[in-house]
């Protein structure tokens, strides 16, 4: 994981001081990327222990459009905890619905995404063309006088993704994102880690990821969402008959809290060590091995079905979650 160390080392040589909603300063520079050889091994973070129970947890509840926080730790991640229970924007949000809820978040927008057509009472063509697409009559109503119709489909993008991928591999349109403008203001943190773009090369039969952050704390969120983004590309990979191959990660605010200042500093001193490898577990089929299509795994697959094989690293390091 030298390119962590590299990111770090960055932003404490060329990081400018801003404030931000946390009241916590962060030293910040804007855009960073890394790239990573899934043949070199894992990405987990080595300098000091990945919470790799927590990072697959939190994955599990995405594929499953969690949005209660105890439904992440029933899963085995606590992280969400804190932004459900005790950030007070999220507290006094009219949206919020009671103890542990975070509204549509990440795995709401990944697999249920709201979508709506305003359509002309009159277009019978172009209303007939949404039904077949799923979508469905919710409600009349009349706009500047015109008589229209209100349809909904709760859009699936990931499995859209999958379906992409083993249809029409040259397209490069296999994305999903988790940006919704339409609920920002219903949620207890906007995305972080927003736009997902899958790249089949069907000659190889390697498939990457490209994964565009919009904010990232480099000492608690970098390694985790690198890990959690790493492992998604392999359970996508193994559900459509690809190997994984490259994940580029892009950050555009990339950023040190002033309390994770020691954490940091202390990971540089550490020498990276070799890089695991993922064991995804034989019960989750595999496209290449059965020629079977069977996307429905993305709900049913369980943290367990997940090992880091090989996995070494330094002392654990700790520091606070900025709310």
């Amino acid at each position: 994981m030298k390119q962590y160390k590299d990111l770090i080392s960055t932003v404490l040589e060329q990081g400018s001081w801003q404030d931000n909603r946390t009241g916590i300063r962060t030293l910040s520079v804007p855009g960073a990327m890394m790239r990573f050889d899934m043949n070199d091994g894992f990405p987990a973070v080595t300098t000091k222990k990945l919470a790799f129970k927590s990072v697959v947890g939190e994955l599990c509840a995405f594929l499953r459009a969690s949005r209660s926080a105890a439904d992440f730790r029933a899963l085995g991640c606590k992280v969400w905890d804190q932004n459900a229970n005790e950030n007070q924007q999220w507290l006094a949000n009219p949206h919020r619905t009671g103890t542990d809820d975070l509204g549509p978040v990440y795995g709401v927008q990944w697999r249920q995404w709201p979508g709506y057509k305003v359509l002309e009472a009159a277009a019978a063509a172009q209303i007939a063309d949404a039904e077949r697409n799923g979508f469905r009559q919710v409600a009349p109503l009349v706009e500047d006088g015109v008589q229209k119709v209100l349809m909904y489909k709760a859009i699936d993008q990931l499995r859209e993704c999958l379906d992409t991928i083993v249809n029409n591999p040259s397209s490069r349109r296999i994305l999903f994102h988790g940006w919704n403008p339409a609920v920002l203001d219903q949620v207890a943190l906007p995305a972080c880690h927003l736009l997902y773009q899958f790249i089949p090369n069907a000659t190889t039969r390697e498939i990457s990821l490209c994964l565009y952050v919009r904010s990232n704390d480099i000492g608690l969120g970098t390694p985790f969402n690198i890990a959690e983004g790493a492992a998604l590309l392999h359970l996508v990979a193994r559900l459509t008959g690809y190997k994984p191959r490259w994940f580029s990660y892009f950050i555009g605010d990339a950023h040190i809290y002033e309390n994770h200042m020691e954490m940091v500093q202390e990971q540089l001193k550490r020498e990276p060590l070799p890089l695991p490898q993922l064991i995804i577990n034989s019960r989750v089929p595999s496209f290449a091995e059965t020629g079977k299509y069977e996307p429905e795994w993305l709900e049913k697959i369980e943290p367990s079905d997940f090992t880091l094989a090989g996995y070494q690293h330094h002392a654990p390091l700790t520091a606070p979650m900025a709310v």
